[in-house]
């Protein structure tokens, strides 16, 4: 009998001391890993943040192409047919969800942007950000407009997204035909035949005219024989006696 409860007394203590060295490596092992998974969770969210808003971005720089102002509520997005966003997409770094409204104007001293044309849309979340976007590491400085540096707030990408969808040029770029429309002003004998596109520069020389084939030589004229040696007749006065003239042979009698 005493031999069976030290048994169990023994069994006991190795189970105790198992429990305790498994709750300490867990304790460890939750440790180190903790910190990693609410960092990778924090990634997740700041991407998610950076697709919502340049969504909402884009769909509000559609709007404004499409009806020539920008909405005075995001609701107002949902209700362009074509679709031009599939919904409207909450904050996902806050608990409430609720976005901060970038104005076209400055609201007033109570801070109220009720009625006011938005432009675009940025978190209330003042962490720290892991993702560096557009330089900027605080998430509340993220800001997603469809404006291109309206307020001093950079929304180029959106923008340019929408004109090029919709085709309609950007603001401030000149139009198809050139700063005066079509060809008025513009030298047309100024350019290379082929368009600008072939115009000397540095980068691109003009080209050189394909060289022209050069006729064969003419073989050279044989040597003339020389000239038979005619007696030349004294000249006027002068002091030289004329050659004389060979005897004519005498004629036959017979």
């Amino acid at each position: 009998m005493p031999e069976e409860i030290k048994r169990a007394e023994s069994s006991r203590g190795f189970i105790l001391v198992m429990l305790l060295i498994f709750i300490t490596a867990m304790g460890i092992f939750l440790t180190v890993a903790l910190p990693n998974v609410g960092t990778q969770i924090q990634r997740d969210e700041e991407a998610e943040l950076v697709f919502r808003g340049e969504a909402i971005a884009r769909a509000i720089a559609l709007y404004k192409a499409k009806t020539g102002g920008y909405p005075l509520t995001l609701e107002e997005l949902t209700k362009i047919r074509p679709r031009i966003i599939r919904k409207i997409y909450t904050d996902p770094m806050t608990p409430d969800g609720e976005w901060d409204l970038i104005t076209a104007v400055q609201p007033g001293a109570s801070g109220d942007k009720t009625g006011l044309p938005i432009v675009g849309v940025r978190s209330h979340c003042q962490k720290d950000s892991f993702l560096v976007y557009h330089d900027k590491t605080l998430i509340s400085d993220w800001t997603f407009s469809a404006a291109d540096n309206l307020l001093g707030i950079p929304g180029g990408d959106a923008t340019a997204a929408a004109a090029a969808l919709t085709g309609t040029p950007l603001p401030g770029a000149p139009p198809a035909g050139g700063a005066k429309g079509g060809s008025e002003g513009v030298d047309l004998s100024a350019i290379p035949q082929g368009g600008p596109a072939n115009a000397p520069s540095q980068d691109n020389p003009p080209a050189q005219p394909p060289p022209q084939p050069q006729a064969p030589a003419q073989p050279a004229p044989p040597p003339q024989a020389p000239a038979s040696a005619q007696p030349v007749a004294p000249a006027s006065g002068s002091s030289i006696p004329p050659a004389p003239t060979p005897p004519s042979a005498p004629a036959d009698s017979n």
